[in-house]
């Protein structure tokens, strides 16, 4: 029987409870969640009231300060990362230099500097970083790895990958700490590295060259004002009759998450998507080259009616055709309100006849019809990834498993590449070859 591991958390925010579930409930045979830390600790109240309620002992509390001494005194052998994106980099370097291995959320960071300080403690220290990809593990993705994979459609020649984020999920980023670009890197970096980590793993390539556009376009004050929005609230709490108010009072989770507890830090978790002063892109395109010689051509709309996504593979071969609906409306209801939770999985989704959440993978050779690929039903969020995720993790699976979907810190690298390279694209007007911003050193 193999030996249980011990793990530490840092952050407790809503992503947070993927992690202290698994740790608590799954897999707990062969991982105990012993320490945690966060810069709040009314979040901190609000996981151990949790676990608990569960008839689980609490972890052991300690402030981000004493890192390195609650990996030294609580005999840690993993720490998980769940901070935000600006502080990765400092958990990270801190937490293998005091001899522990880390599981970050991606992105791995945000710049280039922040991957050049990681990668030399990994080189001085020997130990490992492994970057969260769940979409890797949902089986519409996995699906299509292997349909690419197994060379049906011959060598890949072009991708085309367009993600739409609708109204409550897009809207969301808008609100939050992701909405300064020094925080999180902009979409480009936070929420598209999901997507070139997709496109880097389903044709087994890495990205050398990146040509960027994109703008704040529809959130933001200067928006509003051109479309005559009129005055804005200054926070979505109390305020009724307005579709982009997120009230924090109407979930409960996030109620006890973060509005009891802003006093402790003065974060605002539901802040008006129009104010002055966001210096995010809400609408992004690339063109990326690879050293394959394919070429990706890339989109990212937030503010949809519909979320979802679209990928064609072209190949000498053929073509393989992936869409997938996972929120085919966004409804207002009587109160006035949207009638959903704004994450990325909220489970509900409106009943629409013309675009019902679905799935689909078509698959068609040169000279022969079209067929539909059958896909796996899948377990929890982010497309039915989020379990196999946390299996792989918490057994330490091998970052050479059949398919490749465990992703370390070359994978979080060739990741935030490209949007650290779309970044600096955005300013200079230019293209800019990765192998140039030598994140490596």
């Amino acid at each position: 029987m193999a030996q249980t591991e011990r793990y530490a958390l840092i952050g407790t925010g809503g992503r947070a409870d993927l992690y202290v579930r698994g740790l608590t409930g799954p897999h707990a045979d062969v991982a105990e969640l012993v320490a945690w830390s966060d810069v709040n600790p009314g979040r901190l109240d609000v996981y151990e009231r949790q676990v608990t309620a569960a008839g689980i002992r609490a972890p052991k509390r300690y402030t981000p300060d004493q890192l390195e001494r609650m990996i030294v005194d609580e005999r840690i052998d993993r720490v998980i990362v769940t901070t935000p994106d600006f502080t990765h980099a400092d958990y990270v370097v801190r937490a293998l230099q005091a001899g522990a291995d880390v599981v970050v959320e991606k992105p791995l960071t945000i710049d280039v500097e922040s991957v050049r300080r990681i990668a030399a403690a990994i080189e001085a220290t020997g130990r490992e970083v492994i970057t969260t990809f769940n979409y890797r593990y949902s089986p519409r993705n996995s699906a299509l790895r292997s349909v690419i994979a197994d060379g049906t459609i011959g060598r890949v020649t072009a991708v085309h990958f367009e993600w739409a984020l609708d109204t409550v999920h897009g809207a969301d980023y808008f609100r939050r700490w992701h909405r300064d670009k020094t925080n999180s890197g902009g979409l480009f970096v936070h929420k598209a590295s999901h997507h070139f980590d997709l496109v880097n793993w389903w044709i087994a390539a890495t990205p050398v060259r990146v040509f960027a556009s994109g703008g704040l376009r529809f959130y933001g004050a200067a928006n509003a004002a051109a479309r005559g929005l009129g005055e804005r609230p200054a926070r979505g709490t109390g305020v009724t009759g307005d579709p982009f108010a997120l009230d924090l009072t109407a979930d409960a989770r996030m109620k006890e998450l973060y509005l009891d507890n802003e006093h402790h830090d003065g974060y605002l978790r539901d802040r008006d998507v129009f104010d002055p002063g966001i210096t995010i892109e809400d609408n992004l395109a690339a063109l990326v080259d690879y050293d394959s010689g394919a070429t990706l051509s890339y989109s990212l709309n937030a503010h949809s009616p519909w979320e979802g996504y679209r990928v064609s593979v072209s190949g000498t071969e053929g073509r393989a055709e992936l869409e997938v609906v996972e929120r085919g409306a966004v409804l207002i209801g009587e109160d006035g309100r949207v009638v959903v939770d704004p994450s990325a999985n909220p489970g509900y989704s409106p009943e629409d006849d013309v675009r019902p959440d679905s799935e689909r993978l078509v698959v068609q050779r040169h000279w022969e019809g079209a067929r539909v690929v059958d896909i796996p039903e899948g377990i929890g969020g982010h497309g039915g990834g989020d379990a196999y995720l946390l299996d792989h993790l918490f057994h330490r699976v091998a970052v050479d498993e059949p398919l490749g979907r465990v992703a370390g810190f070359a994978d979080g690298v060739k990741a935030v590449s490209v949007g650290i390279a779309g970044n600096l694209s955005l300013a200079t007007g230019e293209p800019v070859r990765i192998p140039d911003l030598r994140l490596l050193g």
